[in-house]
């Protein structure tokens, strides 16, 4: 049996010996390019305080969904790995234990890109190359718990160690980016972004919505309970972040649906849902009017608004109810774009200097809907394969449907959308050794030259990120 880390330096690559050849040569050519990470959920308390992490389950296990969701869909509960529950008291199990239970449990994820991702931290970041399970889980525990308590392993120097240009945080309208601030004011020379995420006050759906409209008022002195004075809030905040170097904003919607109602409309709907009163079809066009508006806000102060729809989120009500937001439980759901981007593509679709980015979590979409869009309106680009798709397979698929109808410059690159900070190198590892795989096959078979091919890995990994998000 295997007692070493399955870590193949041709991991990824094609297994036909010229297509395989080619593949390394590109992936060296660009292994060592800076990361740009310009969407994620790390926190940028991190950064601005630059203490050491905790433990191992705090830094690896618990704030990552992907392993949570694995796990407890065996069974294995929340409280045993030291998940804090909301209405507490405070989880008392011990980090080690819940470690113990990860590492017992570590042959779930085989075939997985967790188990990509997680080997590659193993072994590229803490230098450990045992197989993890129940025999080593305490030399793993006790290595990299020595090795936390270290200057080297400390968030800045993880960041300058990762070769990071540049890593987006995403936050609410509501936050007052003090840690963000605090960045900006330190000697630190790391970039640490904030991104415009405005759905607690823009979904009435959304928990405590009417509370925090409230705030919005409060922050921004504007009289939040009017449109006007609401959408003026909303510049305001926006306005805000700019100031602190954000480039982006981000949309959450359950789904890609866009309105552009009358002033009448509107402004029923949001007085409506100032009383909590609004029925689904109605909170759905609130909703929708806002992403039109976000898209008329960003056609103003030049922010790259993504949108990524499709997600039932926290469909486990209990889990949703007892431990919070973001545990694992966001299931993808079926997507339509061509008819819900209509009233936002009619308005703002043919403006070249705006750019709007489509993600999906439905995969039939691809080739039938966004590639087509587009390959056709100068507003968009598609985002790369998202969440459940952020995967070897799932990215060989986005461009096998994808680059034959948009190309490879309707795209935008790759982007890691992670809360775990240590995944953010074996994220993108995993994304420059698939993106040369595909433009290895497309040389082999004659389709691209290997200076072309040289080129587009280039850009692929680097360029068009940057471009795009105007970094």
């Amino acid at each position: 049996m295997n007692n070493r880390i399955e870590h193949h330096p041709d991991r990824l690559f094609p297994s036909d010996k010229t297509t395989r050849s080619i593949a390394r040569n590109l992936y060296h050519s660009i292994k060592d390019l800076p990361i740009i990470s310009p969407h994620g959920h790390t926190d940028p308390s991190w950064f601005s305080e630059n203490l050491s992490f905790d433990n191992p389950s705090s830094l690896l296990l618990t704030p990552d969904h992907y392993i949570l969701r694995m796990l407890y869909s065996q069974g294995i509960s929340f409280e045993s790995l030291a998940i804090p529950s909301r209405a507490g008291p405070e989880n008392k199990t011990d980090p080690r234990e819940a470690w113990n239970i990860f590492a017992a449990n570590y042959h779930l994820f085989r075939g997985s890109p967790i188990r990509l991702w997680m080997n590659y931290v193993f072994k590229e970041v803490f230098d450990i190359d045992a197989a993890l399970n129940s025999d080593t889980a305490a030399y793993y525990y006790d290595s990299i718990l020595a090795k936390l308590s270290t200057e080297s392993f400390r968030p800045r120097a993880l960041y300058d160690q990762f070769n990071i240009e540049v890593l987006a945080t995403t936050d609410s309208p509501l936050d007052d980016l003090r840690h963000h601030k605090a960045i900006r004011e330190s000697d630190w020379q790391g970039r640490i972004l904030p991104s415009f995420r405005p759905d607690p006050v823009t979904d009435p759906d959304f928990e405590g919505f009417l509370n925090n409209i409230e705030k919005l008022g409060d922050i921004t002195r504007e009289d939040t309970y009017c449109y006007q004075g609401y959408l003026s809030a909303l510049r305001n905040r926006r306005e805000f972040f700019i100031t602190m170097g954000a480039t982006a904003t981000d949309h959450g919607n359950p789904t890609a649906f866009t309105a552009d109602l009358s002033k009448n409309d509107i402004g029923r709907l949001f007085n409506k849902a100032l009383k909590n009163d609004l029925n689904p079809i109605e909170a759905e066009h609130f909703r929708g009017h806002m992403l039109t508006e976000m898209a008329s806000m960003s056609h103003e102060d030049g922010l790259v608004m993504q949108i990524h729809p499709g997600s039932y989120r926290n469909h486990n009500n209990w889990i949703a109810g007892t431990y919070g937001r973001d545990k694992g439980a966001d299931i993808p759901m079926a997507a339509e774009y061509v008819q819900n981007l209509k009233p936002l593509l009619d308005k703002h679709g043919n403006n070249s200097s705006l750019t709007i980015i489509l993600f999906t979590l439905d995969e039939t979409t691809y080739s039938r809907e966004l590639a087509p869009l587009a390959g056709h309106y100068p507003a968009l680009k598609l985002g790369p394969a998202w969440w459940f798709h952020d995967s070897p397979e799932g990215m060989r698929r986005y461009r096998e449907q994808v680059t034959e109808t948009a190309g490879f410059y309707n795209t935008v690159g790759f982007n890691d959308d992670t809360r775990a900070f240590l995944s953010i190198p074996a994220r993108h590892d995993m994304a420059r050794r698939a993106d040369c795989s595909f433009l290895a096959r497309l040389v082999a078979d004659h389709r691209l030259s290997e200076t072309e091919a040289g080129e587009l890995a280039q850009d692929l990994t680097y360029n068009l990120v940057k471009n795009a998000y105007n970094l």
